[in-house]
């Protein structure tokens, strides 16, 4: 396979302990803590098979440590207690300091996310400067990323930064990229999320859906 011209992951993760507050309606603490883990692994599955130099990963956590290293990413701590903005800045200063070509934000509760989807997006890109997106299914979050090189806009990530992110680029002089990706789009933030991707076929395609499934949810 021939890597992307030096583009790396880039992947913020939170501690698991407060992850997924939103699903306390559905799942216990320690149920949270295992699902938005096993979100991770599926995440780094996928990247650890597309077309990418390497995976970059801000975490405190012990666990997430642990995964990232079974799948080869390098692992940083700068501003992982910063907030999703506050680490992905972190994650993009670290790539620049490395002279990397391109990064590519996502987060790790993608689970239905697959190393075609990545490799789709990667594909899309414009010469640099560039900027491509691929966006949550309510067009309000920005699931996926991807910056030539890593600082090209200041990011901004939170409940409604998708249109904000093309405004960003576009006051920039870069016209975005966008591509619509189902894998992408949902991300398991809230009850609704988990439905849709207990009813998103096929139905035991993924660790996190084998896990829910085990939970007796549907």
């Amino acid at each position: 396979m021939t890597l992307a011209s030096d583009i790396w992951a880039a992947l913020p993760v939170k501690e698991f302990v407060t992850a997924k507050q939103r699903l306390s309606p559905l799942l216990t603490p320690a149920e949270r803590c295992s699902l938005a883990a096993i979100m991770l692994e599926d995440v780094l599955a996928a990247l650890a098979e597309a077309n990418l130099a390497g995976i970059l990963v801000n975490t405190l956590d012990p666990l997430a440590t642990d995964l990232a290293n079974g799948y080869g990413a390098r692992v940083i701590a700068e501003g992982a207690r910063s907030g999703h903005t506050g680490a992905v800045a972190a994650l993009a200063r670290s790539l620049s300091r490395d002279g990397r070509a391109g990064m590519l934000v996502l987060p790790g509760d993608i689970p239905r996310i697959t190393a075609v989807e990545i490799n789709t997006l990667i594909a899309a890109r414009r010469a640099a400067p560039s900027f491509t997106i691929a966006p949550a299914h309510d067009k309000l979050g920005s699931n996926g990323v991807l910056c030539m090189p890593p600082e090209v806009i200041p990011l901004r990530f939170g409940d409604n930064s998708y249109f904000p992110h093309l405004d960003t680029a576009r006051a920039h002089a870069i016209e975005p990229t966008v591509v619509p990706l189902s894998g992408f789009a949902l991300d398991i933030d809230r009850p609704d999320d988990l439905r849709a991707l207990l009813r998103a076929e096929p139905s035991m395609s993924t660790r996190t859906q084998r896990f829910l499934h085990r939970l007796g949810l549907s």
